[in-house]
């Protein structure tokens, strides 16, 4: 397990590293000067003042001397200065990063939840009114746009009926601490997190059905009702079980996106996340505060597939671990 762990590292590292240098010229076709746009803020926009931008955070070297420097700094730990910002980009993120972690933790916890739920119960009652409601309602779930439910959920919650904040993290000036921060906090993060997690539900709910309607066929299932196993033993030890494996699979590729896919929905509830911070970097053509949640969010994904492969052996012990 441990030869299998550092093997997986050492294949993560060599992506990341890819995953950087590709980022970095892709990045860099992209229009748009940074320098213009801080001349532009700073109410100037001359020659000498743009070479004197571009040399201070060394847009003026050659790519591959920057991309040298770049690569250098990540190895070490360094993510770079944000020159938008004037501040450190490593420093800008793990402001940012808690924000989303929350956020994209609890739709994930949600999702899973009772998309497994309410996907174990159409399986159950295959054919019947219940199948057909949960599978029209993932498939509404999953065809809808995320921005769409959001203002939806704004517009009637917030707007109307005025049982939720409609946008932050948690109430300016409030100055609540200790439980009542943590309600305040919570009350912010319900319509967000559920937006998210709706459309994961609906991806989730159908995986658990179908898996266990074909897990269900097998001739071990058969096995055990002819040993006079009661139906309820054999749906949650023999079946769901079983059936859990793809839902895993699905679930570890998505726990690593949901990090850096939250940019419409943190940018409609004004969530304090990294998403915004992303979408507010493309804005302003800050080249390393976007590099940056980009290496974060690449780091993260890698680290969720890692986990996963972890994760496959307590849910199904027949798996050994090999490279």
């Amino acid at each position: 397990m441990l030869a299998f762990i550092a093997q997986r590292i050492g294949k993560a590292v060599i992506v990341l590293l890819a995953i950087v240098v590709l980022n970095f010229f892709l990045i860099r076709l992209a229009p748009g000067d940074p320098a213009l746009v801080m001349a532009g803020e700073a109410g100037a926009g001359d020659q000498i003042f743009l070479a004197q931008l571009r040399e201070k955070f060394g847009l003026d070297q050659p790519l591959p001397v920057q991309l040298f420097l770049y690569v250098k700094g990540i190895v070490s730990l360094d993510l770079g200065f944000s020159f938008r910002q004037q501040m450190p980009v490593s420093k800008l993120i793990l402001d940012r990063l808690p924000a989303t972690l929350l956020l994209t933790g609890t739709a994930f916890a949600i999702s899973l939840a009772f998309g497994v739920l309410f996907g174990t119960l159409a399986a159950r009652r295959a054919g019947s009114w219940t199948d057909t409601l949960i599978t029209v309602l993932a498939l509404i779930f999953y065809a809808t746009p995320l921005f769409w439910v959001a203002l939806m959920a704004i517009l009637l919650f917030s707007v109307t009926m005025d049982w939720l904040p409609s946008f932050g993290y948690e109430t300016v000036g409030a100055g609540y601490t200790g439980l009542a921060h943590v309600l305040d906090v919570g009350a912010h993060l319900i319509m967000p997190a559920t937006t998210i997690g709706l459309f994961f539900m609906a991806t989730y709910a159908r995986m658990t059905r179908a898996s266990m309607l074909e897990v269900k066929r097998l001739d071990f299932v058969k096995t055990a009702r002819a040993k006079g196993l009661r139906d309820a033993v054999i749906q949650r030890r023999h079946v769901l079980r079983n059936a859990l494996l793809p839902v895993v699979t699905l679930a570890g590729l998505q726990a690593g996106t949901l990090v850096g896919g939250a940019v419409l929905t943190e940018t409609v509830f004004a969530w304090p996340g990294i998403g915004r911070l992303m979408y507010e970097a493309l804005l302003q053509r800050d080249y390393n505060l976007l590099l940056g949640v980009f290496v974060v969010c690449s780091a993260m994904v890698l680290a969720f597939n890692l986990i996963t492969d972890l994760i496959y052996r307590s849910v199904d012990p027949r798996i050994e671990f090999a490279a």
